[in-house]
C-alpha cells in the first residue's frame, strides 16, 4: 500500500472470548455468529463500500480458524478475502481478537506465543497480497478482562495472571510481525490498543492513579520495545515477569512500519478512589488530549481504530470524534485514519460480553436487519465531505517515509 490517502474505516466485530454460563458451561462469544455475519457477510461487504469506506478492520476468527498445530481452515477467509479484494475494499486483517482456540486453553499457555506466530505465518503465506494488520486487538483489554477481572477464557483475578497474559499476548504480538515480514515484506502494522486515562478523585488516590496511568502503557512498551521505569519494571518482576523475559522484547523491537492504532470510548476513562476502587469517568480529557499523551510516548504515526457510542447519542459522539481527530491532523499529529467501530449493531456488549442474554447493543452504522442508522448517514456524508481535503492536508507523510 502506497499514496497518502487518509484511511477513512469500520470494522466487522469480530470478538469470541469464552465464558461461563451460569449453569457452570463454557461458553464461546461468536460476535460475527451473534450478529448474523456468517449469514449475511456478503451483503455487509457491499454496505461498507455504499459508505464510500475503502477500508475495513476484519479477520476471521482465530479458534475456528487455527484447528490444531500446523492445521487451518481457510474456507471462510478465502471467500471473504477474496470478495473484499472484488470490492476494492482493503482489510486491516485482525488476527486474534479477545480469544484462542480451544486446543490452546488460555492466555496463561506459554506455547501460545510460539502457535500464534506459526499462524500468523501461514496466513501471510495465504494471502500475501494483504499489507495492513493488527496481529493482536486491544492486549491490555484482553489482559484486563481476561486474567484480573476474572470476566473471560481463563476468568483470573491477579497481578501474576494479569502479567503472565500480557507477556504472553505482547510477546505473540512480536513474533507475529516478525512471522508475516518473513512473508511480506512490506506490511504495516496498525496495533489497536485501548487508550486509558485514570483520574484521582482526592489526593489520597494520587499515587495509585500514577501507578495506573503508567501500567496502561505496558502493552505498547513491550511491544515498542519503549524502555520502562522502575516502579513499572518492578511491578513485572514481582509478578511472574523474569529479567530475561523482560530483556527479550528490547532485543526483538520489530523493525518495521508501525501505527499507533489507539480506540477512544466514554468508558475509557476512569476515576480512581483511595481504596483502591475504580469507576468509569465519562468524557473528561477526550480523545485529543489523551492520544497526544501516547504520541508524545511513541512518536509513531496514529489511526484512530475504534469508537462508538450507543443510540440516539451516535451522531453527535461520530461528530465530536471527528472533530478531535481533525483538530490532531491540523496540529500536525500524523494521524492517517479514523474507525468508526462497527458496521453493525452488536450484542451483548453491555455486559462486556459476559451474559449470554441476545441483548442488541445499537452501536452500528447499520442495524441487525442492515438497514442504515442515523450514525451511517452521518458517516458516509462525513466521508464524501472530507475525503479529498484530508488528502490535500496529508503533511506528506505516506507509507514510503515513516
Amino acid at each position: 500500500m502506497s499514496g497518502n490517502r487518509f484511511m477513512f474505516s469500520t470494522g466487522i466485530e469480530n470478538s469470541y472470548p469464552t465464558i461461563l454460563l451460569p449453569n457452570g458451561k463454557i461458553k464461546r462469544v461468536d460476535e460475527m455468529e451473534k450478529t448474523g455475519h456468517y449469514t449475511h457477510w456478503k451483503k455487509d461487504f457491499q454496505l461498507i463500500k455504499s459508505l464510500g469506506l475503502e477500508f475495513v478492520r476484519f479477520g476471521p476468527a482465530l479458534y475456528s480458524t487455527h484447528t490444531g498445530p500446523g492445521k487451518y481452515d481457510w474456507a471462510f477467509a478465502d471467500e471473504a478475502f477474496a470478495c473484499l479484494k472484488q470490492l476494492q475494499i482493503t482489510p486491516i486483517v485482525d488476527l486474534c481478537h479477545f480469544g484462542l482456540p480451544d486446543w490452546l486453553g488460555n492466555f496463561q499457555n506459554p506455547e501460545f506465543p510460539r502457535f500464534f506466530a506459526e499462524y500468523a505465518q501461514a496466513f501471510a503465506r495465504r494471502f500475501p497480497d494483504l499489507q495492513l494488520y493488527t496481529p493482536i486487538n486491544e492486549i491490555f483489554i484482553t489482559a484486563m478482562f481476561s486474567a484480573k477481572y476474572g470476566w473471560w477464557n481463563e476468568r483470573l483475578q491477579s497481578d501474576y495472571a494479569f502479567v503472565t497474559a500480557m507477556k504472553n499476548l505482547c510477546k505473540a504480538n512480536v513474533l507475529a510481525m516478525q512471522k508475516i515480514l518473513e512473508v511480506q515484506p512490506d506490511a504495516t502494522f496498525i496495533q489497536s490498543e485501548s487508550s486509558e486515562y485514570f483520574h484521582a478523585m482526592d489526593p489520597g488516590a494520587i499515587n495509585l492513579a500514577r501507578f495506573l496511568n503508567q501500567k496502561r502503557f505496558l502493552p505498547l512498551d513491550l511491544t515498542y520495545g519503549y524502555p520502562l521505569n522502575v516502579p513499572m519494571y518492578t511491578y513485572l518482576l514481582q509478578n511472574g515477569m523474569t529479567p530475561e523475559e523482560y530483556q527479550w522484547f528490547g532485543r526483538n523491537q520489530v523493525k518495521a512500519r508501525c501505527v499507533m492504532g489507539n480506540d477512544y470510548y466514554v468508558t475509557n476513562e476512569h476515576l480512581v478512589f483511595p481504596d483502591g476502587h475504580t469507576q468509569a469517568a465519562g468524557e473528561i480529557f477526550g480523545y485529543y488530549v489523551i492520544t497526544h499523551q501516547y504520541y508524545r510516548r511513541y512518536k509513531l504515526p496514529i489511526m484512530h481504530t475504534e469508537t462508538n457510542i450507543k443510540m440516539p447519542a451516535s451522531k453527535e459522539w461520530l461528530l465530536k470524534q471527528w472533530a478531535n481527530v481533525h483538530r490532531l491532523k491540523r496540529d500536525g499529529i500524523p494521524i492517517i485514519g479514523f474507525t468508526w467501530y462497527s458496521l453493525t449493531h452488536q450484542v451483548d456488549w453491555d455486559s462486556a460480553l459476559r451474559n449470554d442474554h441476545g441483548v442488541i447493543n445499537e452501536l452500528g452504522l447499520f442495524d441487525l436487519d442492515r438497514n442504515i442508522m442515523p450514525v451511517g448517514e452521518a458517516y458516509k456524508k462525513l466521508i464524501l465531505d472530507w475525503k479529498d481535503i484530508l488528502n490535500e492536508e496529508s503533511f506528506g507523510l505516506t507509507f514510503d517515509n515513516w
